[in-house]
């Protein structure tokens, strides 16, 4: 466990005014402007005082700290996990709780407090290194497509592909986890989702940038879709871009007859 006064260069009682002028001392020292030896591996020490800074500096959080301090001291010992469940209301902490529990192999904790903190819509790349939320994002879609979670896997899972496109991260591994999502969506999620929420899914693909086959594919099944939903000139419209990625696109002969598109 980091000793957060240790970092700061400061006593366990200082005040606030005391931890912002340490804070801002020891900032100065890792700036690769006023230390050149700091710009290779200042990153993480910069890190590490910043997240003692939002601590200490906090008065809730001080004293959350400060109780799981002094239990390390007198125990020689820390339960990591113990501290991150005392505050079920500290999203970061419960961020980290996932993560955590994943790693463990625990995974219905993590998936139960995932859920807790609204489950989609908690943004755990707030609130963790974008490695780790990268990685926990992984083993989360992974443990919820186990269970039969599909959309929430698909979702998890296209997140991830968008964001390897904007900044790659898993890199050769990459493929697996495209090949992961394209697994989901031909063999498990169609049966899982009405058609309105198919087709919003089946967007979602066409904006990650995959081959114009695989668009093809995904785009003549919206088309069907659309159909049953009844509206026939968006599938039309649909079709003929799906014609237009892959002229020799199977399985259309149905489709065709009901949109009357034959060019």
């Amino acid at each position: 466990m980091d000793n957060y006064y240790s970092l700061l260069g400061i006593a366990n009682d200082a005040s606030p005014q005391d931890i912002k002028r340490a804070f801002r001392e020891r900032a100065k020292r890792l700036h690769p402007d006023l230390a050149p030896e700091m710009r290779t591996g200042g990153g993480e020490a910069m890190r590490k005082l910043l997240n003692a800074y939002e601590v200490l500096s906090d008065r809730d959080r001080r004293m959350d700290y400060d109780q799981a301090l002094n239990r390390f001291v007198k125990s020689g010992a820390f339960d990591y996990r113990s501290y991150l469940t005392e505050d079920p209301d500290d999203p970061e902490r419960q961020a980290k709780l996932v993560f955590f529990d994943l790693l463990h192999l625990d995974e219905e904790e993590a998936l139960a407090v995932w859920r807790s903190q609204g489950g989609l819509d908690f943004g755990m790349e707030k609130y963790l290194d974008r490695e780790d939320w990268m990685d926990c994002t992984f083993i989360l879609a992974e443990e919820l497509e186990k269970r039969g979670c599909y959309y929430e896997a698909f979702m998890l899972l296209a997140g991830l592909v968008r964001e390897e496109r904007r900044q790659p991260y898993f890199n050769h591994f990459m493929t697996d986890i495209e090949n992961s999502l394209k697994d989901l969506v031909r063999n498990r999620l169609r049966r899982a989702v009405d058609n309105e929420t198919w087709v919003s899914c089946m967007e979602i693909l066409l904006e990650l940038g995959f081959s114009p086959k695989d668009e093809a594919r995904w785009l003549r099944s919206m088309a069907e879709a659309l159909v049953k939903i009844g509206k026939l000139r968006s599938a039309e419209e649909v079709f003929r871009e799906a014609l237009q990625r892959d002229p020799a696109l199977p399985n259309v002969v149905q489709l065709r007859r009901k949109l009357n598109v034959y060019g």
